[in-house]
């Protein structure tokens, strides 16, 4: 899971992705509030950390253009404004959380863990297709013997492939959701992954492979089993 952080506070950012890497939430750092919106929009995150006071364009006003275009994605309001009318106006706004900083970590990603599932992104703890299920709690793989642990980017790709297994991931999509902005973010990054997956999938003897659909990405494909 990716998520966007626009805070101008470039210490606390940090801070902030810090505490979310140990939770294995990837996460980008914004800290202007004209570019933060144009992110926001761009449909490549699962979450959002949003400051209140910003340069260029304050929280609230990005907050309440994103929603009046029918954006849903889950926001967190993170600012050291914590009078109750603040807070009202926050949520009014559109926000699914209100924090006051200083905050708590564990809070914060309960907080973070809370809003995207009252979006459906986050589905049950364990996601399973066909004889192959992931717990998202252990990060690890599972076929009908035998179970794997999962490094970190390995762990989003097959779970984003598991949420949307009805449908073709493209190779874009993956490379924004699980790379976004790393410098070394390349398309070849993608494909070296898919083919870790695919050998675990092997080691596993599931029933379950990735396919490559040419010129459109990836899905997930379930063999029959013969009469």
């Amino acid at each position: 899971m990716r998520i966007l952080i626009i805070e101008d506070n470039q210490r606390l950012a940090e801070s902030v992705q810090d505490i979310l890497k140990q939770s294995w939430y990837d996460s980008d750092i914004c800290t202007d509030g004209i570019t933060g919106s144009y992110l926001m929009e761009t449909g490549h995150y699962d979450a959002v950390i949003l400051d209140i006071m910003l340069p260029g364009k304050d929280g609230l006003t990005i907050l309440r253009e994103n929603r009046a275009k029918g954006n849903q994605i889950p926001v967190l309001l993170l600012t050291a404004k914590g009078e109750v009318a603040d807070r009202v106006y926050g949520l009014n706004s559109g926000a699914d959380y209100y924090l006051t900083k200083p905050f708590n970590g564990q809070e914060l990603t309960a907080v973070i863990k809370t809003i995207v599932r009252r979006r459906g992104e986050i589905l049950p703890d364990c996601l399973t297709f066909g004889d192959l299920s992931l717990n998202q709690s252990t990060y690890c793989l599972s076929g009908p013997e035998k179970k794997i642990q999962l490094g970190r980017k390995e762990y989003e790709i097959i779970r984003i492939l598991m949420v949307n297994k009805e449908s073709v991931v493209s190779k874009e999509v993956l490379l924004q959701k699980v790379w976004g902005n790393e410098r070394d973010a390349v398309e070849n990054n993608v494909e070296i992954y898919i083919s870790f997956l695919r050998k675990k999938l092997n080691f596993l003897k599931t029933n379950v492979s990735i396919v490559t659909m040419r010129h459109f990405g990836y899905c997930l494909s379930m063999e029959k089993k013969q009469e």
